[in-house]
């Protein structure tokens, strides 16, 4: 795969990768059993010349490329786990797995990365600086990028750059932006203890729906009351689960959903509100609320300065860079941004539905744009954090 790699063409390149995306949509792995995929990108990888280095992962793969000439450490990042779905899409290549499948793109993503490695390994004598190349695990359990920070992957890295894929934008559209790009995402659990009665004497009890069901009304006072109209923030209640009899008052309701916010002040203001809200209107009708947080990724917030380097990249490169909206869905990307400035950007793909969907797929012409962006990003990254500048662009 060395010499391959060096003589790819245009052509060559987007059949390679169609056919790396292809395999690991065949072949899709939950979070945390990444073991086939692992062994793929490593074998994939080795092949093209690309050093694989160890930070102790059971699933995920950490390589670089360069170290030929000091500088900075650069990192580019791309998810491979795959979701619990059943495949409706028709395709030929659709998951052999019953029940799996990679209904977000993980595919075309690590299928990106493997290109701008190919395309790096290249330019590697060149480069002044490091380009280090997670692969990641776990995402869709919001794991995978602590694993990768804990393990020191992160520990000498000056930025991070990843991509989504994105339905909604045509091939050759990179969506760029500087701030919040996509939302945190926090789930809650509520129980709602009450007291058990025949339906027929309710003052006997203490009903849990009826609390439950005056918590839903008053939670949707939060964001509208909370939050100023100029932010924003989203709460749903997803489930309510409670009784089991039609002439019995149930002991118990369990409230689920989840909170999304854009900002970390706003997103503290009302986890707290949240939680006031949920125990004081259960009290208030004689009930007990507890309330159990399932903390999720905070929210995606770019670099400026990543931003505006990212733009430069498309334009060079001769696609279109637009603002994107922004996206409520959670991307534990973010937690990297914590560590070190980062930069998320979403790659046009007309699809015709969105993620984890059972029928989603994507425009595979994409791929040689997503990889190319990734390369010369990082190139051009090598070149804004190190010294004594990077590679000639």
């Amino acid at each position: 795969m060395t010499s391959k790699a060096k003589e790819l063409s245009a052509e060559a390149l987007e059949e390679e990768l169609i056919g790396i995306r292809r395999h690991l949509h065949r072949h899709p792995e939950l979070s945390n059993e990444e073991y086939g995929t692992t062994e793929y990108i490593i074998s994939l990888l080795e092949r093209a010349g690309v050093r694989i280095v160890e930070y102790g992962l059971s699933t995920g793969v950490i390589a670089e490329i360069g170290g030929k000439k000091p500088g900075s450490v650069i990192a580019l990042r791309a998810d491979i786990d795959a979701l619990p779905i059943q495949e409706e899409s028709g395709v030929s290549f659709a998951s052999l797995y019953p029940g799996k499948m990679h209904a977000c793109g993980h595919d075309f993503h690590t299928a990106a990365l493997i290109g701008a490695a190919y395309q790096l390994k290249q330019r590697e004598q060149q480069l002044q600086g490091t380009v280090r190349l997670l692969f990641q695990p776990a995402e869709e359990k919001a794991q995978g990028a602590q694993r990768i920070i804990a393990s020191g992957a992160l520990e000498d890295v000056r930025a991070v750059i990843g991509l989504h894929n994105k339905p909604d934008l045509p091939v050759g559209t990179i969506g760029i932006k500087g701030g919040p790009l996509m939302a945190a995402a926090d789930g809650f659990v509520i129980e709602v203890q009450g007291g058990s009665s025949h339906a027929a004497v309710p003052e006997a009890g203490i009903d849990p729906i009826v609390a439950a069901s005056h918590i839903v009304a008053a939670f949707q006072s939060i964001v509208s009351r909370n939050v100023s109209p100029l932010q924003s923030a989203v709460v749903s209640v997803t489930q309510i689960h409670s009784g089991n009899s039609w002439n019995i008052i149930p002991e118990k309701a369990v409230l689920e959903g989840t909170i999304r916010t854009f900002d970390e002040t706003v997103r503290s203001k009302v986890l707290d509100r949240f939680q006031e809200v949920a125990v004081g209107v259960a009290a208030a009708l004689g009930a007990e609320a507890t309330v159990r947080w399932i903390e999720g990724p905070p929210p995606v917030i770019n670099d400026p300065s990543l931003a505006a380097l990212g733009v430069e990249s498309v334009e060079a490169l001769g696609y279109r860079a637009i603002q994107p909206e922004h996206s409520l869905a959670g991307e534990d990307f973010a937690f990297y941004q914590r560590v070190v400035p980062g930069l998320f950007v979403f790659v046009g793909t007309e699809g015709s539905q969105e993620w984890h969907h059972p029928a989603f797929n994507l425009d595979e012409r994409a791929l040689p744009v997503a990889a190319r962006f990734l390369a010369d990003v990082a190139v051009r990254s090598l070149v804004q954090y190190s010294p004594d500048g990077g590679a000639e662009l």
